[in-house]
């Protein structure tokens, strides 16, 4: 079977086994034209349940029924059949459901390449999650996907892109084809002597005949109502979204049809099957007794089972829609026929009862059948359709390269880098730039928080070639990966905290006064250059108490002098807050609020507090840095760091006699006290009446 050779040829022939849990079913036809030429059918049950729910439990056996069918096939056609198209069943299939969310590095607008990274993130979280339900130790092949909604934060929003956002998220449809069902059928066909010239799946067949590809923009469900389940897929956009299956189909009427007729399987069968057409069907009981029944008993029969049916195949449509009815309904398979059916599916999705319709001969119009004898019904959409889809699709497995490990994939003609990928176990968030571990801490009870810088994005090539994530890949195609990295930790410094910068000003005997803030880190003091470290509890005190501003001032007070902090009487332990005032009743000389340069501050304090940050530094080499005081050069020695307080040390200036405030600034703005100073620094230190003459 060559899909380029002539279609006209009869000699070019598909052959197609439809594997189902009760029989076999072998189609073998060519391509003429627009037509589909069926030469020859053949249809065998099973000996044995070899077979539950579309999975092979004995694989010897099921090979033996394909050999059978193979043989019968091979005698009608006057032929050898080597190469065979098979399909997965749609009830073997695992549909999951979940919401995702990814946060962007910056509030900004929403690219492609962010919804398509959320959409691939979404399905890899729906994959973990059925494992993680389910306790399933074996692979799954992503064989569909759908994105039912997006949100932009916590809105919901149809389309994402160019929209503005920190968090985008999405509830995604996607449906998983287990490896144990693949390798079962596979393994069966071989040990028929066959190759698998195609793997599909049974609604994609179906869909094949059911459902032309015009039609397939739209949004419409597909149930094909088989024996022991019915088989559901959607689509949207001119492909497959959804896949689903409830446990309830044909068997369960026929067994309500043998109970009340008292006959067996096969007669209660045959019964559900004349219903469809006949108004009066005769049969005959288990006790020989010749009996008839009218349609509209059988219908009135099996309302309550077909109601449920409908209801069942309503609700699971609607999941897989994302929670909402779809346009139209067709429906195939022998299940499907039973009277009733498709107008209680109408009535529960809400749908005029011509929207939901059996598709059987009418959808067979490009069909020839050489063998006229065939019975022309919804049973043999889905045989066909195995055997259109090898020419309408490359749907197979396919083996590519990834990291350098051999990856087989299920070829829906749309794979991409991502697919490998998640087959290969290669985690996505390994595709994207980590942020650098965050700094968590506390400032003055308040939860801070610092990200990390951001990292490089994972370098992809395809072939060699630089690719991206939605590539699209091929058989044998090379993939490679340099997983993404993670940037540098957060850090900040106590100097850095924008509480830290500010100072408190207090009214001194008369004088505003500027007392910078301090941090407390527990019982000790921090100074601007201590490194928050991850869990600190970090205070920045709104206040100083007497004691800390007679320190910070260098003042000492007579014993009998009363100090009052805004007209009332205080002790050393009260506590002054921004715009109180201060003032001490000296009876023993006077007090000049201005000379408080910061002598005592300087070398006590923060000395004190910095002690143990320079300590970290020791092993720095010490070297000379070169600023200009009141506009003349001064060179500062000896010291690996220089804070502003530094170059007193340097000048000649007197602190002691009081010309009112004291003004420093550092390249034309104020100075702080224990500012780090630069190479080519420009400072000025004055009295503000020196400045004033």
């Amino acid at each position: 079977m060559d899909k380029k050779a002539d279609n006209g040829n009869p000699n070019q022939m598909v052959f197609g086994l439809d594997i189902g849990t009760r029989s076999i079913v072998g189609t073998v036809g060519y391509k003429r034209g627009r037509n589909f030429v069926v030469v020859a059918q053949c249809n065998k049950e099973h000996d044995t349940r070899s077979m539950l729910d579309g999975q092979i439990h004995d694989i010897g056996r099921v090979a033996d029924t394909i050999t059978d069918v193979k043989n019968r096939l091979e005698k009608q056609i006057g032929g050898e059949l080597k190469r065979v198209c098979i399909a997965a069943a749609g009830r073997v299939l695992q549909t999951m459901q979940v919401h995702s969310e990814m946060e962007l590095d910056e509030e900004r607008a929403v690219t492609a390449e962010d919804i398509y990274s959320l959409n691939s993130i979404a399905i890899e979280d729906a994959y973990r999650k059925f494992l993680e339900e389910n306790k399933i130790d074996m692979h799954f092949y992503c064989v569909g996907s759908s994105a039912v909604r997006y949100y932009l934060g916590d809105f919901a929003i149809s389309n994402l892109e160019n929209h503005k956002a920190k968090t985008i998220g999405v509830d995604m449809i996607a449906t998983f084809l287990p490896d144990d069902v693949v390798d079962g059928l596979y393994k069966s066909v071989e040990m028929a002597g066959l190759e698998v010239a195609n793997l599909t799946l049974e609604p994609i067949a179906a869909i094949q005949l059911a459902i032309p590809e015009r039609f397939r923009l739209l949004n419409i469900a597909l149930v094909d109502v088989g024996a022991g389940t019915s088989d559901i897929s959607v689509t949207k956009d001119g492909s497959i979204i959804a896949f689903g299956m409830i446990p309830t189909a044909g068997d369960s009427l026929t067994e309500r049809i043998a109970n009340h007729c008292m006959v067996d399987f096969n007669g209660a069968e045959m019964i559900k099957r004349q219903a469809d057409t006949e108004q009066v069907i005769e049969y005959e009981d288990i006790m020989g007794t010749k009996m008839t029944i009218t349609q509209k008993q059988i219908k009135t029969l099996l309302s309550k089972d077909v109601d449920e049916m409908a209801k069942l195949a309503c609700d699971k449509i609607k999941e897989l829609n994302g929670g909402k009815s779809v346009g139209a309904v067709f429906v195939v398979g022998g299940g499907g026929m039973v009277p009733g059916y498709t107008a209680a599916l109408a009535k529960k999705l809400g749908l005029a009862p011509e929207r939901v319709a059996l598709r059987g001969k009418e959808v067979m119009q490009d069909i020839v059948f050489e063998n006229t004898e065939l019975p022309i019904d919804s049973l043999l959409v889905t045989p066909i359709g195995i055997c259109l889809n090898y020419y309408e699709e490359s749907n197979n497995f396919i083996f590519v390269n990834f990291n350098g490990s051999k990856v087989k994939l299920y070829n829906n003609n749309n794979l991409s880098v991502m697919d490998a990928a998640m087959q290969a176990d290669f985690p996505s968030n390994g595709f994207f730039p980590k942020s650098g571990p965050s700094l968590e801490f506390t400032v003055n009870g308040k939860s801070r928080m610092v990200r990390g810088t951001m990292g490089e994005a994972a370098v992809i090539q395809l072939n060699g070639a630089s690719a991206n994530l939605h590539s699209a890949i091929k058989e044998n195609d090379i993939i490679t990966v340099e997983e993404s990295t993670a940037g540098e930790p957060a850090h900040m410094t106590v100097g850095e905290l924008p509480e830290y910068k500010s100072v408190l000003t207090v009214n001194v005997n008369g004088s505003d006064v500027d007392l910078p803030k301090y941090a407390s880190l527990g019982d000790e003091l921090k100074s601007e250059y201590y490194e928050i470290q991850n869990g600190d509890d970090i205070a920045i005190l709104d206040y100083y108490t007497v004691s800390q501003i007679e320190t910070f001032m260098d003042i000492t007070v007579a014993p009998d002098s009363v100090c009052m902090v805004n007209n009332t009487p205080a002790d050393e332990n009260t506590k002054v807050y921004e715009n109180f005032s201060v003032t001490w009743e000296v009876t023993d000389g006077t007090f000049d609020s201005s000379a408080y340069l910061a002598t005592n501050y300087v070398e006590e304090v923060i000395e004190k507090n910095v002690d143990e940050d320079e300590n970290k530094e020791d092993d720095k080499p010490a070297f000379e840095l070169h600023v200009s005081v009141n506009d003349s050069p001064v060179t500062l020695k000896g010291k690996n760091r220089y804070v502003f307080v530094d170059v007193f040390d340097e000048i000649d200036f007197d602190r002691t006699t009081s010309k009112g405030a004291l003004i420093t600034t550092i390249n034309g703005r104020n100075a702080e006290y224990m500012e780090e100073l630069r190479e080519g620094d420009q400072i000025q230190i004055y009295w503000e009446k020196d400045r004033k003459k």
